[in-house]
């Protein structure tokens, strides 16, 4: 799809700095609606949302800048990438990218590869300019990545083909390209191996990164979509899109630990200081605000088809925010 006129999308970026600014003391909450064309914004202290960012079309996911200065949220049908101040929720500019979907920065901060799903095709940008360093044509529906701790090598999963690519960033080639389970989307760089989701089944797949070769599988249930690495390290947790569900795995021994009941197709998923997790709820169009040691959860309305997250702690204060305008 074409992107709306620059003009349009200035307006919107002129509309987000006009609207009035949250007094949150306690951390706010991004949560990208991938079907209303907004970001919420929650207070993490008091669980209400303050008010919506508009973007342009589809806001899916989201990636921090290498100096933590700029949240990029990727619009995808808009062909837009929104870059936002992570503590005052302030937009700061724009960029025209093609189909963002998934987008993340090499661990060295040298570049920002972007899957674009709908246009079979993968970018790799100079992450300090925002120039197009290499576009690979990949079929089909590039969907989410993973970097070798070196950042010389990424792995996209294809949805659209049931298979994963490495791309060398080196000499911008393909490395290997292997069948992979049945519609794979969250991928995992964890100890030496890569673990990918696969929704149409009810496993996590281990890979040996270097030959793209199945080593393993975990199974969690029916429509593993995403999975994320605690802050300690210690465990891994994987969403189960189509059962309703969320697995805790160990980190070490790959063993299923618990599994919460989370309705409502539970994909993102991001951790909060007090030790509670938060997960958007793709099909409920809202929030849960998981307690782990109790297994309970409460729920935080947003808009429609909820997608990424994003949990910023560190808000200012109201007067810090009044001088911020």
């Amino acid at each position: 799809m074409r992107p709306l006129p620059r003009l349009t999308a200035r307006l919107i970026v002129l509309a987000g700095l006009l609207l009035p600014w949250p007094a949150a003391a306690a951390g706010l909450a991004f949560v990208m609606n991938s079907g209303a064309a907004s970001i919420s914004l929650i207070d993490m202290s008091t669980h209400k949302e303050l008010r919506r960012i508009p973007v342009l079309r589809e806001p899916h996911h989201w990636a921090m800048s290498p100096d933590g200065k700029s949240l990029l949220i990727g619009d995808s049908s808009g062909n837009t990438v929104f870059f936002l101040n992570p503590i005052t929720a302030k937009v700061q500019r724009t960029v025209v990218v093609a189909d963002p979907y998934q987008l993340g920065f090499s661990p060295n901060g040298k570049y920002l590869v972007v899957n674009g799903l709908a246009r079979n095709q993968i970018d790799v940008y100079d992450a300090a300019t925002m120039k197009l360093a290499h576009r690979f044509p990949i079929r089909s529906m590039p969907s989410h990545l993973a970097y070798s701790p070196g950042s010389h090598r990424v792995f996209v999963t294809l949805q659209g083909t049931n298979r994963l690519v490495a791309l060398d960033l080196r000499d911008m080639k393909v490395l290997w390209d292997k069948p992979v389970g049945n519609t794979p989307a969250g991928i995992l760089w964890l100890n030496g191996k890569l673990l990918v989701c696969d929704m149409g089944t009810d496993y996590v797949q281990e890979i040996d990164p270097a030959t793209g070769n199945e080593i393993g599988r975990i199974v969690t249930e029916r429509g593993a979509h995403n999975l994320f690495l605690s802050p300690d390290r210690k465990t891994v947790w994987v969403n189960n899109r189509v059962s309703g569900t969320t697995s805790v795995v160990d980190a070490a021994t790959l063993k299923v630990l618990r599994t919460y009941k989370i309705p409502g197709g539970p994909d993102d998923l991001s951790f909060a200081p007090d030790g509670k997790v938060w997960l958007t709820r793709r099909f409920a169009e809202s929030v849960a605000v998981l307690d782990p040691a109790t297994g309970k959860f409460s729920v935080i309305d947003v808009g429609r088809s909820p997608h990424g997250i994003f949990l910023s702690p560190n808000a200012p204060s109201p007067d810090r925010l009044a001088a911020a305008r």
